[in-house]
């Protein structure tokens, strides 16, 4: 029998803001705004979210993820239109529950083969994956093959993160740091990276915001040194400073695709604005 192989992703790759040319199902987080509940990019988009918390610094935000049950009901729906297999790619198992939940809700659904891909990203690195994964379904490529190359690409996305403050990662609990060193860190401008594991750690303390920034892109301009890349920034209320964090990689790297992704409002309640996400895959 041949394979008819659907596609989920989560909201927080930010596929949203682009235009895939397959039938992508979405499973979407919901974010919890002084008081009022939204629905990632239904409800609310990446503008109007930076627009509120950078208004009303203190506004209470938290998101809460997508429920067992509604992944399920996404599964069933892609057996009812005779789908044979699923890819479900997902946010980092270290930054939200959402894998968890994919996997339950495959027992929820027999008749179908569901396999999950802890992406062990997030933004355009889970993005990425998805384009890979329609590049080779259009191919004729079987599900096997296509995991096993999502799965080796993933080992291959590098992302360092810059923050304006820590507050929020502290507060919903999203940065694997110790205590100590986090009591320093809430006075300076740190340098974060996701590491293999998906977890997002300190890479650097740095005093200013334009010392991390000229930072970053020295230590993106030595990692990339030599090695055929796919690069993304992406920006909270900062589209600028990306376009400007663009154009220095480009003076040095003509050759590379930087693509610049807004960051969807349920990871930028974790991340808060002034955020900046450089990436990149090595191909």
């Amino acid at each position: 029998m041949s394979e008819k192989i659907g596609l989920v992703v989560c909201g927080n790759s930010g596929v949203d803001y682009m235009k895939l040319d397959y039938p992508v199902k979405l499973i979407r987080a919901t974010l919890n705004l002084g008081g009022k509940e939204y629905e990632d990019y239904v409800d609310i988009q990446a503008k109007e979210f930076y627009d509120v918390i950078t208004a009303n610094p203190d506004i209470d935000v938290s998101t809460s993820q997508t429920s067992t049950g509604k992944i399920a009901s996404v599964y069933e729906e892609l057996k009812e239109e005779g789908y044979t297999e699923v890819i479900a790619i997902v946010i980092s198992s270290k930054l939200s529950g959402t894998y968890q939940g994919a996997v339950l809700a495959k027992d929820m659904v027999p008749g179908i083969n569901v396999y999950v891909i802890d992406s062990r990203s997030v933004s355009y690195g889970e993005a990425y994956l998805v384009l890979e994964a329609i590049k080779m379904i259009k191919n004729g490529s079987k599900t096997r093959d296509i995991i096993d190359k999502l799965e080796k690409i993933r080992d291959n996305i590098y992302i360092y993160v810059l923050v304006d403050t820590l507050k929020y990662l502290v507060k919903n609990g999203r940065l694997s740091a110790t205590s100590g060193f986090l009591g320093t860190l809430l006075k300076i401008k740190p340098l974060l990276h996701v590491q293999r594991d998906g977890s997002l750690v300190p890479f650097e303390k740095i005093r200013t915001t334009s010392k991390a920034q000229a930072r970053l892109v020295e230590v993106i301009k030595h990692d990339i040194e030599g090695k055929n890349v796919v690069m993304f920034i992406a920006y909270t209320n900062n589209e600028e400073k990306a376009k400007e964090i663009k154009q220095q990689i480009l003076e040095i790297r003509q050759d590379v695709t930087v693509e610049l992704v807004p960051l969807t409002p349920v990871v930028g309640a974790h991340a808060g604005p002034g955020t900046l996400g450089v990436g990149y895959i090595v191909l």
